[in-house]
């Protein structure tokens, strides 16, 4: 473990997981990363390729094939997770801190992202023994019909880096309480983390490549799991591009395919609202990690007969928000994950400037000594043809729109491929219903943005993804459906007649 004199920050050295044990990438080569707001490096990680994946994969065969956990009792799975959850709450600060300087994300948002995580291993943990099948009496007396559920198999888990430990904890402990086992591809950007995993299900008592964990290069090691003829399963979270080659690489083995993909979510804003709460939410949603969030809301359509009030409100909250060192206690923004994801920001919002929008506040890189930060930007004046109104920017940069009634804010939030998230803002029964009803997105929001908990299921339609994770039938997309028919008697129906005595 490497400290820079400069600041304090300890770079800390990694290894991948497989078959139960640390161990480096076949080739030997490590790479590092440097934190995107201290510019120091922070982590360095074994860099696996088609060998690795293919030695994780087959751990994970043998460990599904012949291995005891898909063979345990759901209670004996679930002991095992709770204790993983209790693990991770104990070495926390430690996963707090690589997100934190892999990320560039504030250290207090970090802390209540890890504690969501482990109430999603606690939760998977207790549906770990509630999974069941049926049994069909209505059949005729002498026939039983059983409808068995059982693991998929072997699952890859890719996952992105704006929520490392987060997203692999929505996927991860759902897929081994179902009693499959996995490979697990965190990205290469935030690894740290996901790679501490390993030990920590090996002390909770995780079998021998039940879980291997890699880091590689999408186009290595994300492509060779996807096209993997002994990958049963793929779930993939990240961009809806990515997922669509995903699909395409599937295809080999027919894989089932689980994807929560991008996002252009919109917050309706009525006139009848609590223009104050919505006003603070808006500001929220789109500078929640710095708005690299598939579930940012990134437009604003609020009604024209309060528009610039509102807006006026949006400018002024937004000035109030701190940006800078996410180690700091008060900041609320950190720093953009790499220079390529602040100059495609900087892109969306020359291109909104060209095609005519109004760069209320915000459009350009903040100055600072060191680290990729970007002015929380505020763009008004938006159209819904515009493409700054249509793609997911994944920065903090809000787009504003107006609309005139209900119906046609409901048009506008519906005008766009993607269907992730929606949210409106009123006092009115009959506006709440009708948008629930009529937005297309796997989560409306009314009166709340982003409030999310385990109970609750979360994904996409349209190009927002296929699935859904979290909620009591997660566990079950991780699984098969079986029937089993049982016949009781002799065989009365003969499509052959029966040879008669004498007969040979």
């Amino acid at each position: 473990m490497t400290t820079h004199e400069t600041t304090g920050i300890h770079a800390r050295s990694y290894q991948q997981w497989i078959d139960g044990s640390a161990c480096e990438a076949a080739s030997g080569a490590r790479f590092p990363r440097s934190s995107p707001a201290h510019d120091v490096v922070v982590g360095d990680y074994p860099l696996a390729d088609v060998v690795d994946t293919d030695r994780a994969v087959a751990a994970a065969r043998k460990a599904f094939d012949a291995g005891p956990w898909p063979r345990m009792s759901g209670a004996e799975r679930s002991r095992i997770l709770f204790r993983v959850a209790d693990l991770i709450e104990k070495h926390k600060d430690e996963l707090v801190l690589a997100d934190v300087l892999e990320g560039g994300k504030p250290i207090t948002q970090v802390r209540a992202e890890i504690a969501g995580a482990i109430d999603l291993w606690r939760y998977a943990a207790g549906e770990a023994r509630s999974q069941h099948g049926e049994s069909n009496t209505s059949l005729g007396q002498h026939m039983l019909g059983l409808t068995t559920r059982e693991p998929v198999g072997v699952v890859a888990l890719i996952t992105p880096w704006n929520f490392p430990f987060v997203i692999v904890s929505q996927k991860l402990p759902f897929a081994l309480a179902a009693g499959c086992t996995t490979v697990v591809k965190p990205s290469e950007l935030t690894p740290g983390s996901t790679l501490r995993l390993g030990s920590i299900l090996d002390e909770a008592g995780v079998p021998a490549g039940v879980v291997n964990i890699i880091v590689g290069y999408g186009a290595s090691v994300g492509q060779r799991l996807a096209e993997h003829p002994n990958v049963d399963m793929i779930s993939f979270t990240g961009s809806t591009g990515v997922g669509k080659g995903i699909v395409r690489a599937s295809a080999g083995n027919l894989k089932r395919v689980a994807l929560e993909l991008g996002g252009k979510n919109p917050q309706i804003v009525c006139a009848d609202a609590d223009l104050d709460a919505a006003a603070d939410a808006v500001v929220f949603g789109v500078l929640f990690n710095a708005g690299q969030c598939c579930n940012s809301s990134s437009r604003l359509l609020v009604e024209t007969s309060i528009s610039e009030d509102f807006l006026a409100r949006v400018d002024e909250l937004t000035k109030r928000v701190t940006v800078g060192d996410p180690l700091d206690e008060t900041t609320k923004v950190g720093a953009i994950v790499n220079q390529n994801q602040l100059d495609r920001i900087l892109g969306f919002v020359g291109g909104a400037r060209d095609d005519g929008a109004r760069i209320r506040l915000g459009g350009t890189r903040m100055k600072s000594d060191k680290g990729l930060f970007m002015a929380p930007t505020v763009v008004s004046d938006v159209t819904r043809q515009m493409t700054i109104a249509n793609e997911e920017v994944f920065g903090p940069v809000l787009a504003a729109l107006t609309f005139d009634d209900l119906d046609e804010a409901i048009s506008i939030a519906n005008g766009t491929h993607y269907g992730l998230s929606a949210g409106i803002w009123t006092s009115k029964y009959e506006s709440a219903l009708k948008a629930g009803r009529e937005l297309s997105a796997g989560t409306v929001w009314v009166n709340c943005w982003m409030d999310g908990f385990p109970e609750m299921p979360f994904g996409g339609m349209r190009e927002s993804g296929i699935g859904r994770e979290q909620g009591r039938h997660a566990v079950e997309d991780f699984m098969e459906t079986k029937s089993v028919l049982f016949h009781q008697g002799p065989r009365t129906s003969r499509w052959v007649p029966a040879l008669e005595a004498g007969q040979q």
